[in-house]
């Protein structure tokens, strides 16, 4: 007889598959949109750099502040904590792939809708932030052994209802970063 409130059974996977997606929606948001109303910038038709060599500036593009690229690292962890648990079985090296492609998926968007510009730097820390989090989760894994599922489970509940309230808060604050302008390269005139 399986617990409907442990997360191995069917209502507790639906439970962390909820979660999972509602990070997922949130992370969207953020990455595309700064939590600011969905948009798409005038700069979309027009070509933008591609940041191809990470951490250093381009002749496009100046290097990532240390600051964002922490925030990027820290905003992928609980991708890696949700993949471990929703997918244990799965081999560090998959779970990376699957990082990896969302990943690319949020930087190719991003470029596309003009709201940011594709950055390897992203893509790489993004994809990092995730194995951090399948890190912690494999320690936590041999410190709480089977308990493991239901305690991060739980703790996932939490973490996830107070960054929903703290978006709410945000969000209904005076305090927000606005559009972000297109993101053009001007070439001078011949």
């Amino acid at each position: 007889m399986t617990d409907a409130n442990h997360p191995t059974s069917r209502a507790g996977r639906r439970v962390l598959v909820t979660l999972f997606v509602v990070y997922l929606v949130l992370l969207a948001w953020i990455v595309l949109w700064k939590l600011e109303v969905p948009w798409i910038g005038d700069a979309a038709v027009r070509s933008r750099p591609i940041k191809l060599v990470p951490f250093v500036a381009s002749g496009d593009a100046g290097a990532s502040a240390p600051i964002e690229v922490v925030i990027n690292l820290l905003l992928f962890v609980p991708f890696g904590v949700y993949l471990g648990l929703l997918a244990p079985s799965w081999a560090w090296w998959k779970a990376g792939g699957v990082l990896v492609g969302a990943s690319l998926v949020l930087e190719v968007t991003q470029h596309l809708l003009s709201t940011g510009s594709f950055d390897t730097t992203d893509l790489i820390v993004n994809t990092a932030g995730g194995l951090v989090g399948l890190g912690l989760l494999t320690l936590v894994r041999r410190r709480l052994g089977g308990r493991t599922t239901v305690v991060m489970a739980r703790f996932s509940v939490i973490t996830t209802v107070l960054a929903v309230l703290a978006v709410g808060i945000f969000v209904a604050s005076p305090m927000h970063y606005g559009p972000q302008r297109d993101v053009v390269v001007s070439t001078p005139a011949a």
